[in-house]
């Protein structure tokens, strides 16, 4: 074999040399893509702790949210149940007052009819005991002729109140009449 001449040889350092070159050249771009490859991957690893950080805290949020809401949830139920059960008792109050309402207002129409009854049993009081002068154990009937009971008889005296102003009026000395309602 034959050495090879100095053509060759410049030509075959000249490849090497540009081949290692394209190596060297290579390698630096492999380092400089490795380099940006962790970059972006550190980047990634921060983004992702932030987005969990991020996401940890609105959680908590969300649940403390959830459990302020679910309390209040809570107290509104209870206010409701107490408001109703108020409203139950008020309603039965109501029916109490309305029933006592219904009295008093069937007490007020009676009113003249008791004033024309209170006026006679005052009169009666007034006229003191009945005597017989020939028998006075002699038994003397109601229903003989008339009756003051009649609603005919009653309605044709004059009217008769317990008011404070008529109380001035009044024939019936040391006698009291009291209605308790």
């Amino acid at each position: 074999m034959s050495s090879p001449s100095p053509v060759q040889i410049r030509e075959a350092n000249a490849h090497l040399a540009a081949l290692h070159r394209r190596v060297t050249d290579m390698e630096q771009r492999l380092q400089d893509a490795e380099k940006t490859v962790r970059e972006q991957a550190e980047s990634l690893i921060r983004k992702d702790e932030q987005l969990r950080a991020s996401t940890q805290e609105i959680t908590e949020a969300k649940d403390k949210e959830i459990s302020f809401l679910h309390e209040k949830l809570c107290q509104s139920e209870e206010s409701i149940h107490k408001l109703n059960q108020t409203i139950k008792e008020k309603d039965s109050l109501i029916g109490q007052l309305q029933h006592r309402c219904q009295l008093l207002d069937n007490i007020c129409k009676s009113r003249p009819l008791l004033d024309s009854m209170l006026t006679q049993m005052a009169e009666a009081e007034r006229m003191g005991p009945i005597s017989d002068l020939g028998n006075p154990t002699a038994n003397i009937s109601l229903t003989d002729g008339e009756s003051n009971c009649s609603p005919s008889h009653l309605s044709n005296h004059k009217e008769f109140s317990l008011s404070e102003d008529d109380s001035d009026d009044q024939e019936l000395d040391g006698v009291v009449f009291g209605t308790t309602v």
